[in-house]
């Protein structure tokens, strides 16, 4: 094998323990939000970087993008937990085809619930892949100070 594919090989290693690590953390925090607060971690995902937000708001598009989802997608999500009373909608006064979307007094209360249960589940999920030998030197790098 050359020293391309050394390199390539080397490339899809690194992939698939970062996709190992991310699956053993999503299902941990998936399993935890979901029977403590019935909420998912896309769901959690949006909250919180609505909570991130000066006056807790961000157009559609900048919300697909930190949560990882497509336009479409994120429309269904945002219906879901404006359903719930977590988000709503409003149209943008400088542009009026623009909408954004912010964090309700009841969402930010849930987020405030769920966050020590997703900072908890976060934890105990990075120490069991610490105990992992293909995933420790992965996980120390996670433990920047």
């Amino acid at each position: 094998m050359g020293i391309g594919n050394d390199a390539v090989e080397i490339r899809a290693q690194g992939w698939r323990r970062l996709a190992a690590l991310h699956g053993l953390i999503e299902a941990a925090l998936e399993k935890e939000l979901q029977a403590a607060h019935r909420l998912s971690v896309v769901e959690y995902t949006v909250l919180d970087a609505l909570s991130r937000q000066d006056g807790w708001h961000m157009r559609m598009q900048q919300l697909a993008r930190a949560a990882a989802l497509s336009s479409s997608a994120t429309t269904r999500l945002v219906t879901r937990l404006e359903d719930r009373g977590l988000l709503t909608r409003v149209l943008c006064a400088d542009d009026r085809r623009g909408i954004y979307t912010e964090l309700t007094p009841a969402g930010q209360q849930l987020l405030d619930q769920a966050r020590p249960t997703h900072d908890r589940a976060l934890e105990e999920s990075l120490t069991h892949a610490e105990k992992l030998p293909e995933l420790e030197s992965l996980v120390a790098a996670l433990h920047v100070t």
